[in-house]
């Protein structure tokens, strides 16, 4: 058994790729906290390298919405916009 608290975890930057992709599928509907990580992680990776769509990153991460992929895609795609990370 540890003692110790467990570490502090350091937020990313505001403007930084990773917190722009995270905080873009935020307001996803999914079963579990960590679809919306795994989806997270791909919309990281989808802006990072530019291959495919969103819509395919979408499906890619194999989360469980609660919602369709195209919306899911819609939302991800308007937040994007809205925090300039795409046009």
């Amino acid at each position: 058994m540890s003692t110790k608290p467990a570490a502090k975890v350091q937020d990313f930057p505001a403007e930084s790729m990773e917190k722009i992709a995270y905080s873009s599928v935020s307001t996803i509907p999914t079963v579990e906290p960590n679809d919306q990580v795994r989806l997270g992680y791909h919309v990281w990776r989808w802006l990072t390298k530019k291959e495919g769509t969103i819509e395919q990153a979408v499906k890619e991460s194999g989360s469980r919405l609660t919602i369709s992929v195209a919306e899911a895609a819609a939302v991800i795609t308007e937040s994007l916009k809205k925090q300039g990370a795409i046009r």
